[in-house]
């Protein structure tokens, strides 16, 4: 009994690192919602404001340990990738407990929903949880809860959405 269930913790953490990650079927895709924050260092974040681009929206809070621990590897994964868009969320809690997340953790660009709008507008369940969109407008993926290899993820996302782009401007006439 232990041995199935061992297999099966160990087959869906290889599912959740290294296969769901990948899964940015066009099928399923869904135009992402015209939703705009305010961030941290004044002005506002609109996500049609990121059309043509890659982005990753990374909903947190600053009570999420899980949080604490993926959220060093993105900020770090976005430093490393300028070329694509990484807008850290707080979500549901007061702009002081953002601010001192966000020095803390090293992030950068952080934006603020203090309402929690982002529950109902990008069905994020918990924290953490980094929505992926296309150069398009269309929500490919969302990734729930912690995942040790974000980077990796981050970077497969963005080369095979990158490589989307470049071919359909190819095809283009």
């Amino acid at each position: 009994m232990w041995d199935i269930l061992a297999v099966a913790v160990v087959a869906f953490a290889l599912w959740k690192i290294f296969i769901a990650p990948r899964d940015l079927n066009p099928a399923h895709a869904l135009p992402a919602p015209h939703a705009a924050y305010a961030k941290l260092d004044g002005g506002t974040f609109r996500v049609t404001d990121a059309r043509g681009r890659v982005l990753f929206l990374d909903f947190f809070a600053s009570w999420c340990e899980p949080c604490k621990v993926e959220a060093p590897a993105v900020a770090r994964w976005a430093q490393d990738n300028p070329q694509a868009i990484v807008i850290p969320i707080d979500v549901g809690e007061p702009r002081m407990l953002a601010e001192n997340f966000a020095r803390r953790y090293g992030l950068r660009d952080v934006a603020l929903d203090p309402n929690a709008n982002a529950q109902a507008l990008f069905s994020v369940r918990g924290f953490p949880t980094v929505v992926v969109i296309d150069p398009a407008g269309k929500i490919r993926a969302t990734w729930e809860g912690l995942n040790p290899a974000i980077a990796l993820a981050m970077s497969n996302a963005f080369r095979s959405l990158s490589a989307e782009k470049t071919s359909v401007t190819a095809a283009s006439p």
